[in-house]
C-alpha cells in the first residue's frame, strides 16, 4: 500500500476514534451537566425545589433503563445506523430543551435525550473494538473512550456551572445542536456502511421492558429516598423493584435470545469490569455531587465558583486515564482498577477535612479524578474483553452498571447526610459521616480489587 492510501487509512482511523469517543463523551456529560445549573432552570421557570427531581433524573432514568435495550437495536439494526438515529433524537430533545417554557417541557427533553444516549454508547463502544486493532491500538481506544466517559461525568458540574453563570442555562443545549451535526458528519464519513446482517437477531421485548421499568424504577426510588416526606414512597417503590427484578430474571431465561445471555454473565472479565464500573461512579459522583451541594448551599459560592473549585477533579481524570493504557500492558486489570479505587478512598475521606477551607478542596479531589480515570479505563477494558459478537452487550452491562452506581451513591450519601449532619444547608457542618462511608467503600474494593489481581498473576485470567 502507498504511502499516501496509509495515510489516509490512518486518518479516517483517528476521525472514527475520536468521533465514537465524543459520543460517548456528549452521551455522559449529559448526567450531570444540569447539577449545577439546576436553581437557575427552576427560578426561571419560576417552579418549586421539588419540580427540580425529575429534571435531574430524567435523563439518567432513561439512559440507564434503555442501554441494553440500546445495545440489541445495534446488534438488530446495525450499529452506524443506530448511533446516527441516536444523534437525531438527542438533537431534538436539545431543541425542545433550549426553548422549554415549562418543568414538564424541560424534562421532555432530559428524557429524549437520556433514551438518544442509551442507543448510541453501546454501538459506539462495539465500533470502536470493531475498527481498532488487537493490542496496543485497542488499548489506547478504549483508554480514550473511558478517559471520554469518566471526564464528561466529572466535567458535566463545571461546564452547566460556567455555561449558566457567563450566560444562560439554555445555552447547554443550544450547544448540543451543532455537536451533534458535527458527530453525525464525523461518523459518516469514518465508519463504513452496516452490513445486512444474515440471520438478524429477535428482540427481546418482554425482557426489555421489564429490564428498563426495574432499572428506571430503581433510580426513581433512590431519588425519592433522601428527601424529607417521601422515603415510605422511596423505599416502597425499592421492594416492587426487587419483585420486576425477580420477574424479569425468569422471563429473560425463557427468552428465544435473552437480554442478559448467561453464558456471558459467566464470563469473569465482564463481571469484574462492571463491578468496577458501579464502584467507580458510586463513591466519586455521589462525593462529588455532594461537594457541589455543600458548596453552593452551606458555603454560599456561586454555579461558576463551584465550577472553579471542582475543575482540577475534571483535569486529573484525563491525565489518570492517559497513565491507564501503559500501566495496562505492565499490570493485569484488577491492580489497575485496585490503585484507582485507593486513590478514590484518599479523595473521600480528605473531603471531610478540606471542606471546611474549601479553597483546599481543588487539592484534595485531584486523587479522585486520577483514580477514577485509572479505574474506569481497567474496567472498561477488562468488561469488554469478550467476543466480538458480545461487546455491545458487554457494553450495555458496564454502561448500566456505572449508571446505577451513580444513582445509588448519590441517594445513599444524600440519605446519610440528611440524616446525620442534614442535607447541605445555610449552617449545616461538613457532612463527614457521607463522605466517610464512600471511602470505606472504595478502600474495601480496592483491596478487593488488589487480591484478585493478584490471582490474575497466578492463573490465566478467562
Amino acid at each position: 500500500m502507498a504511502h499516501d492510501e496509509v495515510s489516509s487509512v490512518g486518518k479516517v482511523l483517528g476521525l472514527g476514534v475520536v468521533s465514537l469517543c465524543l459520543v460517548q463523551f456528549t452521551d455522559v456529560l449529559g448526567v450531570t451537566v444540569v447539577v449545577t445549573a439546576l436553581p437557575r432552570m427552576l427560578s426561571d421557570l419560576h417552579a418549586s425545589p421539588d419540580a427540580g427531581s425529575l429534571i435531574a433524573t430524567g435523563y439518567a432514568m432513561f439512559f440507564s433503563g434503555l442501554l441494553m435495550l440500546g445495545a440489541r437495536l445495534g446488534d438488530r439494526f446495525g450499529h452506524r445506523r443506530v448511533i446516527l438515529g441516536g444523534l437525531l433524537l438527542f438533537a431534538v430533545g436539545a431543541t425542545i430543551g433550549a426553548t422549554a417554557t415549562t418543568v414538564a417541557m424541560l424534562t421532555v427533553a432530559r428524557c429524549l435525550q437520556g433514551a438518544a444516549a442509551a442507543a448510541s454508547v453501546p454501538s459506539a463502544l462495539r465500533l470502536l473494538t470493531t475498527i481498532t486493532a488487537e493490542g496496543r491500538q485497542r488499548r489506547r481506544a478504549v483508554a480514550s473512550w473511558s478517559a471520554a466517559g469518566a471526564a464528561a461525568g466529572a466535567s458535566g458540574f463545571v461546564v452547566g456551572g460556567v455555561v449558566t453563570d457567563l450566560a444562560s442555562w439554555r445555552f447547554i443545549f443550544w450547544g448540543y445542536l451543532p455537536v451533534a451535526l458535527i458527530l453525525a458528519a464525523g461518523i459518516a464519513r469514518a465508519i463504513p456502511p452496516d452490513r445486512e446482517p444474515d440471520r438478524p437477531p429477535p428482540l427481546p421485548v418482554a425482557s426489555s421492558l421489564l429490564f428498563t421499568a426495574t432499572v428506571m424504577g430503581f433510580v426513581i426510588a433512590t431519588t425519592l429516598l433522601p428527601q424529607r416526606g417521601r422515603a415510605l414512597v422511596g423505599a416502597a417503590l425499592l421492594g416492587a423493584v426487587l419483585v420486576l427484578a425477580s420477574v424479569f430474571i425468569v422471563v429473560d431465561r425463557a427468552a428465544e435470545a435473552p437480554l442478559l445471555p448467561r453464558s456471558l454473565l459467566r464470563e469473569r472479565p465482564l463481571r469484574y469490569g462492571a463491578a468496577g464500573s458501579l464502584l467507580n461512579t458510586l463513591t466519586t459522583s455521589s462525593t462529588i455531587t455532594l461537594a457541589t451541594l455543600y458548596l453552593q448551599n452551606t458555603r454560599g459560592l456561586g454555579p461558576l465558583t463551584a465550577a472553579a473549585v471542582l475543575l482540577p477533579f475534571s483535569l486529573a481524570v484525563i491525565v489518570g486515564s492517559a497513565l491507564a493504557a501503559p500501566s495496562l500492558a505492565r499490570w493485569p486489570p484488577q491492580r489497575v482498577i485496585a490503585t484507582g479505587l485507593g486513590a478514590i478512598a484518599i479523595c473521600d475521606a480528605a473531603l471531610i477535612s478540606s471542606a471546611a477551607g474549601v479553597w483546599t478542596v481543588p487539592i484534595t479531589v485531584v486523587a479522585g479524578g486520577g483514580g477514577i480515570g485509572l479505574s474506569s479505563v481497567a474496567a472498561t477494558s477488562l468488561g469488554t474483553s469478550v467476543a466480538e459478537s458480545d461487546r455491545a452487550t458487554a457494553a450495555g452491562i458496564i454502561n448500566t452498571a456505572a449508571q446505577l452506581g451513580t444513582a445509588l451513591g448519590i441517594a445513599v450519601l444524600l440519605l446519610i447526610a440528611a440524616l446525620t449532619t442534614g442535607v447541605p444547608e445555610r449552617h449545616t457542618p461538613v457532612p463527614a459521616p457521607a463522605w466517610l462511608l464512600a471511602a470505606a467503600v472504595s478502600l474495601t474494593a480496592a483491596l478487593a480489587y488488589a487480591r484478585s489481581g493478584r490471582a490474575a498473576r497466578r492463573g490465566p485470567r478467562r
